[in-house]
């Protein structure tokens, strides 16, 4: 199974895709398709890593 890539991933890549000049715009807290108020913290409590000790 392959791993889709994920929130952080897309919003590096779009990101970087606005700094070149494509002429998109990142939405706006609360427009419709932006992510959730809270969905970075629950995303982050999946993603967190183990620490090694």
């Amino acid at each position: 199974m392959v791993a889709r890539p994920g929130l952080y991933k897309n919003i590096h890549n779009k990101r970087k895709r606005i700094a070149s000049g494509s002429g998109e715009k990142m939405r706006k807290p609360g427009a419709k398709g932006a992510p959730q108020k809270g969905i970075f913290k629950k995303i982050a409590s999946k993603t967190k890593q183990k620490k090694k000790g």
